[in-house]
C-alpha cells in the first residue's frame, strides 16, 4: 500500500496523522510511506526525523493525494483537500459527518471510502479512537473555562478553586463519558463546586463512588439541567452519541439567565453542539457572547496541544491502519467488526445509518467484494 501523509490546513490544526514510530512500523511493515514536507512542524518533529524512520518527503499537498491511495489525517478535509479526493483514496481520519450536510455531500460525491475514526467502536460500546481525544478535550476544558472566567478575558472573575471564605465557582458538566469525566477530574482538582448530569444512573453512581461523594450527580432531565446551569459559573457541555448529533440539552433561555461573564464550553460541537446557542468556532477567534455569557467552541480543541494529541493519536490509530494497509480497505474491514464501524462511506455510498438519519441523506447497504 502506498500511504500518504499530508498536513493539516485545518484553522491553526497543528496535529499530524502520524508521528515517526508510526512511520517505522508501517515501512518494516513493507509499505510505502510518504509525508508532506513540514508535517510536524508543529508538534516539534523534523522532516529529518521523518526520514530517518523510513518515510519519503513530498512537497505539497497535491502530491501526497496524487501519489498516495491510503490517505491519514486528523480532521475532516477541507475544501481544498475534497477536490483532490478521488475515487481510489481510502481516507483514514475525524470526519463528525453527522453535523455537516455538505461535507457529507461532497466527500459522497468524490467516490472515496471513508473511514471515521469516531465511529470505530468496540463491543462495549467504547470508541477507541475518539478515547483519547476525549480525555484531552475534557481536561481542556475546565481550564479553559477557568480562564475565560477571570475579568482580563471578560469573565465575571471568579476563581475556579475559590479561597478560604469566598465560595468556589460553580461547574456543571453534562454528559459524563470519557470527556466528561476528564472535565469534572480538572474541576475538582482545581477544588470546583461541580455538578454532574447523565442519563445513566450507572454512571452518576460509579462518579459517586470515583470521587468519593464530593459532587453532586443529577439524572439528566429539564428541570435538572435548567437548575444547575441557570446557577453554574461555567457550563461543561459533553454529550455524544457516537456517530449521531448531540441533541440540544441546554436551551437560549437557560443561557439567557445566567449571571452575565458566565462561561459555556461546547465540547461536542463537532457533533453538532448539545447547547442552543453555540456554533463551531476556531482557535484563531475561539469565543463570542451571547446573552453577555462567553461561548467556547473551538471544533478542534486538542489541535492546541498537538504535541499531546498527536502521540496519544497514533498509539489508537496505528492498529487499524496497519490493518488497512496490508489487506486493503474491503478485507479489512471484513475481518474487524470492530474497524467495520468506522465505515461511514463506501465508494462514495453512504453506509452508516445514523448520520443518513440525521442528515436526510440515502442510505446505502454494503456491499463489499
Amino acid at each position: 500500500m502506498i500511504i500518504g501523509v499530508p498536513k493539516e490546513i485545518k484553522n491553526n490544526e497543528f496535529r499530524a496523522g502520524l508521528v515517526p514510530v508510526g512511520v517505522k512500523v508501517l515501512v518494516q511493515d513493507g509499505h510505502e510511506v510518504f509525508v508532506q514536507s513540514g508535517l510536524g512542524l508543529g508538534i516539534g518533529i523534523s522532516d529529518k526525523e521523518y526520514t530517518d524512520a523510513g518515510a519519503q518527503l513530498l512537497p505539497s499537498l497535491e502530491a501526497v493525494f496524487e501519489k498516495c491511495t491510503l490517505i491519514i489525517k486528523v480532521k475532516e478535509p477541507q475544501k481544498r483537500e475534497l477536490d483532490l479526493l478521488k475515487t481510489n483514496h481510502i481516507l483514514y481520519t475525524y470526519l463528525h459527518l453527522a453535523a455537516d450536510k455538505q461535507l457529507t455531500e461532497h466527500l459522497m460525491s468524490t467516490g472515496c471510502t471513508a473511514i471515521a475514526y469516531e465511529t470505530i467502536q468496540e463491543d462495549n460500546g467504547s470508541l477507541p479512537l475518539l478515547t483519547p481525544m476525549s480525555e484531552v478535550a475534557g481536561r481542556m476544558a475546565t481550564q479553559i473555562g477557568a480562564t475565560y472566567l477571570q475579568a482580563d478575558q471578560g469573565g465575571k472573575g471568579v476563581l475556579l478553586g475559590g479561597v478560604p471564605g469566598v465560595r468556589r465557582a460553580r461547574v456543571t458538566v453534562i454528559g459524563c463519558g470519557i470527556a466528561g469525566t476528564n472535565a469534572i477530574k480538572m474541576a475538582m482538582g482545581m477544588g470546583a463546586d461541580v455538578t454532574a448530569i447523565d442519563l445513566s444512573t450507572k454512571r452518576l453512581a460509579e462518579l459517586d463512588d470515583l470521587f468519593e461523594n464530593r459532587i453532586t450527580t443529577l439524572y439528566s432531565n429539564p428541570q435538572n439541567i435548567e437548575e444547575s446551569v441557570t446557577r453554574s459559573d461555567l457550563v461543561i457541555g459533553a454529550v455524544l452519541v457516537p456517530g449521531a448529533k448531540a441533541p440540544k440539552l441546554v436551551t437560549r433561555s437557560m443561557i439567557s439567565r445566567m449571571e452575565k461573564g458566565s462561561v459555556v464550553v461546547d465540547i461536542a460541537v463537532d457533533q453538532g453542539g448539545c447547547i442552543e446557542t453555540c456554533h463551531p468556532t476556531t482557535h484563531e477567534n475561539p469565543t463570542f457572547n451571547i446573552d453577555d455569557v462567553i461561548h467556547y467552541c473551538v471544533s478542534n480543541m486538542p489541535g492546541a496541544v498537538p504535541q499531546t494529541s498527536t502521540y496519544a493519536l497514533t498509539n489508537v490509530t496505528l492498529k487499524y491502519a496497519r490493518a488497512l494497509a496490508k489487506f486493503g480497505a474491503a478485507s479489512a474491514l471484513k475481518q474487524d467488526h470492530v474497524l467495520f464501524k468506522g465505515l461511514n462511506i463506501w465508494k462514495g455510498k453512504l453506509v452508516y445509518l445514523p448520520i443518513a438519519r440525521d442528515l436526510n441523506l440515502p442510505y446505502s447497504q454494503v456491499e463489499l467484494e
